[in-house]
């Protein structure tokens, strides 16, 4: 059983590399990428949050406008965890490498999160921003605390 996760994890971590061997052509650019990405989609996390949280007043065209970004953004980093790239200016840990299908499994939920998100900023309640900023903020955290180097 373990070596058929083992193969699995492999193969899901070859097939994700893929893409990235194919846009990347530097270990570097695929670091410099996925972390501009992720600096993007947190940028307008953050206005969300900050409007669910009262910190800011609610403005729900501006709501909108960041959820569209966080829902675009949130669907790019991915391919940019290719094996090679755990080396350099990274704060990534080797977990997403050995425990490829779990990290994949914390990025889908991340995305499926960020939808409904998306969803509660165009039905233009700020309640409905709120109930569903906690889930999509917990995955957020979920992720950094297996994945990412403090």
């Amino acid at each position: 059983m373990k070596q058929t996760w083992s193969l699995i994890a492999t193969l899901l971590a070859s097939t994700l590399a893929i893409p990235a061997q194919a846009q990347f052509a530097k270990a570097e650019d695929a670091i410099k990428y996925r972390k501009a990405s992720l600096n993007v989609m947190a940028a307008h996390f953050g206005r969300l949050g900050a409007m669910a949280n009262g910190r800011a007043p609610y403005d729900a065209k501006a709501a909108i406008e960041n959820a569209e970004v966080v829902a675009v953004m949130a669907k790019l980093p991915w391919a940019a965890f290719a094996q090679g790239t755990d080396k350099g200016d990274t704060r990534a840990k080797p977990e997403i490498w050995t425990e490829a299908i779990k990290f994949k499994d914390a990025a889908d939920k991340m995305q499926a999160e960020i939808v409904k998100v998306n969803t509660a900023a165009k039905a233009g309640n700020i309640d409905a921003l709120k109930v569903a900023m906690g889930p999509a903020a917990a995955s957020c955290k979920a992720c950094h605390d297996a994945f990412r180097k403090d």
